[in-house]
């Protein structure tokens, strides 16, 4: 019998040309689990990555609110392209594009009290960066972080997960990080100590676009708390 005359042969051959074959460039591993409604690339973006120093698992989509996934949107900062904004309130970070556009990612952020705001500079940039906790953080939680009072080699269990920006205001080392994390539970929360963590997937990709040098503005909490107008996801 030929292709022709077999009717549901047909359609599935038709349909299996139609589907879009998505690709990635570090994520070899098994793809994310994630609700129907989530598009093949958005899946793509958070599935685990084996070829880097060490493996990094896929997100949870599941766990994971959509609006805390990387998009593009309207640039709601008015900040020259290449700068970094947080926006504590709402719990974002947006790398400013060209012609209007923002990268946005979502963000954990520091409790209330341990949080920096204005403006600093990426003075540089670390992969698997080796974590040392502050005084002030050992004195706070000295049963979790005293121990670790002499540092943490780069790690699947380091809190600075897979990459990390370090924040100098002035020429001065303001101890606050831009970095990944072994919690992406915690995107969209206030629980950290003062940093801004990221999925480690998302923080791969902030790293890779940004230079050492570059401009990051995190607002206070009336700036933050002001009205943003977005536009629709598109496809980064």
């Amino acid at each position: 019998m030929s292709l022709s005359s077999h009717p549901s042969r047909r359609n599935f051959v038709a349909l299996a040309l139609l589907l879009p074959v998505v690709t990635a460039c570090a994520t070899t591993g098994p793809v994310a689990e994630a609700p129907p409604r989530l598009d093949p690339a958005t899946v793509s973006r958070y599935a685990a990555i084996d070829d880097d120093k060490f493996p990094i698992p896929a997100v949870d989509l599941k766990r994971l609110q959509t609006r805390n996934m990387r998009q593009v949107v309207k640039d709601p900062t008015g900040e020259q392209p290449g700068t970094i904004v947080v926006d504590p309130h709402n719990r974002f970070l947006y790398l400013v594009q060209e012609d209007g556009q923002a990268l946005r990612y979502g963000v954990g952020v520091g409790k209330a009290g341990l949080e920096f705001t204005g403006s600093a500079t990426v003075q540089y940039k670390r992969q698997w960066p080796r974590w040392t906790p502050t005084q002030d953080m050992i004195k706070r939680d000295p049963e979790r972080n005293a121990k670790w009072a002499g540092g943490m080699e780069g790690g699947p269990e380091n809190p600075l997960g897979a990459r990390a920006l370090y924040l100098f205001k002035n020429g001065q080392d303001t101890l606050y990080r831009i970095h990944g994390t072994n919690q992406p539970w915690s995107i969209g929360q206030a629980v950290s100590s003062g940093c801004i963590r990221m999925m480690n997937q998302d923080i791969l990709d902030l790293y890779n676009r940004v230079p050492s040098g570059s401009k990051v503005v995190v607002l206070d909490s009336p700036e933050s708390q002001r009205e943003m107008a977005q536009l629709p996801p598109a496809n980064i």
